[in-house]
């Protein structure tokens, strides 16, 4: 049929089963939605306890199949509450006329009475006792049309079969008079169980997005999509800790500024990378992972492409970038996956859009880059014993040294910003991204006035890089980041 099926094995947290149909659609009409996570717990797993005990309850549980009246007994016999069981509609109204029933559970499709009918004569049989009871339809039917006919036909509550205890007891506990359940855990936590059938629940993704620390995009944006990140690490003198937890961009300035301190980026290993998969594939079906160049020292590109043959879901793009260039194409990924694409087709974009981004520098010197191993020492003293400000530039994934602009440091950026800006109608005027690192508020506004001098953006975002982008360049250091159109 043209589908797919996958499976995701995590160890100590289990599998994972997608089944990928493709369907042509034939009509507009709706075909109602099945939520999977809901009724079945889909990617969790729990030790089922029951939640109340109500001996003084009475339930009639009517349905035409011997099978489910047995596991409907078996399901609530936890909370002690009393429950009789019938075959057929008729049965049902001999029980009702002489007994109180605080709920009954009623199947739909039975012979000879239907549900449907079997509840209207339950509420206008002349001196029947449960003439008030609740009643909640317990049906296979998950289709939108039955579950308007319920809902017209004024049932307490819907249940879809196969149904768990869980499911069982909280529609249960919804109907019953407090005074007659003993609650068995938290309190609270069972109320606002049962009322989850009112509020929206997230649902699993389709697509989701994820990312590392070093692309630097803006929090905001980070909330808006819904991406995950994940660090890398900063190894020091004193140990090695995760960029932007913790350790900071500013502690990263200071502690360099003892030219004795040694400080390295590194990017996650292998087994860092599986279980960030793993995690992230509990809200999402799949994973499309954007790393940073495979070509960047100590990048975790070559780790991520590893941890992702354990999963057969998990697709690692290499952004043959870093930074908010490489951030950029997440938030292009997020886009597209918002709009329905599916994971390969949103990988083949990205290799065609990847060609389009502009990642580049301007740095105060080549220091921090000598001390990082990224250019020799030589290079370095040379570049600042002319006093010559260098600019950084990814090419074809690959840090390299660009043009060197002498003088002041404002000229050398009105010379960076020009050179960038130089083909205004060739760049996407949607977002600019300006990541500095160690530069004062005076400086961005004036790096500002100057931009907006050139062309106009939609959006300015002005990111401050994280600690291992701010390793390599030190302060002094801010770069324009877009894309073509």
């Amino acid at each position: 049929m043209g589908g797919k099926i996958a499976v995701n094995s995590v160890y100590t947290k289990g599998s994972t089963f997608i089944v990928e149909i493709p369907q042509k659609r034939v009509n507009d009409s709706l075909i109602g939605e099945y939520d999977f996570e809901k009724k079945h717990g889909y990617g969790k797993k729990s030790e089922y306890k029951q939640k109340f005990e109500a001996p003084e309850v009475r339930v009639l549980v009517v349905d035409d199949n011997e099978a489910n009246l047995m596991v409907v007994k078996k399901l609530l016999r936890d909370t002690k509450v009393i429950i009789d069981t019938v075959t057929s509609g008729k049965a049902a109204l001999k029980k009702t006329q002489n007994i109180e029933y605080n709920v009954i559970f009623m199947d739909h499709l039975m012979p000879e009475m239907d549900g449907i009918e079997c509840k209207k004569q339950i509420r206008e049989q002349i001196g029947g006792s449960s003439r008030e009871s609740k009643i909640v339809i317990l049906t296979a039917n998950a289709d939108e049309e039955n579950r308007e006919l319920y809902a017209k036909e004024a049932f307490d509550g819907y249940l879809v079969k196969p149904v768990t205890g869980e499911e069982l007891e909280k529609e249960l506990f919804r109907h019953l008079p407090k005074d007659m359940v003993k609650v068995m855990g938290n309190d609270g936590e069972i109320i606002e169980e049962t009322i989850s059938w009112m509020q929206s629940k997230e649902k699993r993704k389709m697509v989701a997005v994820s990312t590392e620390s070093v692309a630097d995009i803006p929090s905001e944006l980070i909330e808006k999509y819904g991406i995950a990140l994940l660090p890398h690490m900063v190894r020091t003198n004193a140990g090695t800790f995760k960029d932007g937890t913790e350790i900071d961009t500013a502690g990263v300035i200071k502690y360099m500024e003892n030219t004795n301190n040694e400080i390295f980026p590194m990017g996650p290993e292998t087994k860092e990378h599986e279980t960030f998969f793993a995690k992230q594939l509990s809200y999402a079906n799949n994973i499309i992972h954007i790393s940073i160049s495979s070509k960047i020292e100590n990048s975790g590109c070559p780790n991520a492409i590893e941890a992702a043959k354990a999963f057969d879901n998990v697709f690692v793009f290499d952004s043959g970038h870093l930074s908010s260039g490489q951030g950029i194409l997440v938030l292009e990924a997020c886009k597209m996956a918002e709009n329905g694409m599916g994971p390969k087709h949103i990988m083949e974009e990205l290799e065609k859009l990847k060609s389009k981004v502009h990642t580049s520098f301007i740095v105060d010197n080549l220091d921090y880059l000598a001390r990082a191993h990224q250019v020799n020492v030589r290079t370095a003293n040379l570049v600042k014993s002319l006093m010559g400000r260098p600019v950084l530039v990814l090419r074809k994934g690959n840090m390299k040294l660009g043009k060197i602009y002498f003088g002041s440091s404002r000229s050398a950026w009105k010379a960076y910003i020009n050179s960038c800006l130089a083909n205004t109608a060739r760049i996407d005027n949607s977002i600019l991204f300006v990541t500095y690192v160690g530069l004062s508020k005076k400086d961005m506004d004036w790096i500002r006035n100057y931009i907006d001098k050139k062309m106009k953006f939609d959006e300015i975002y002005f990111e401050q890089a994280c600690a291992s982008i701010a390793v390599n360049c030190g302060p002094g250091t801010f770069g324009l980041l877009y894309k073509d159109k």
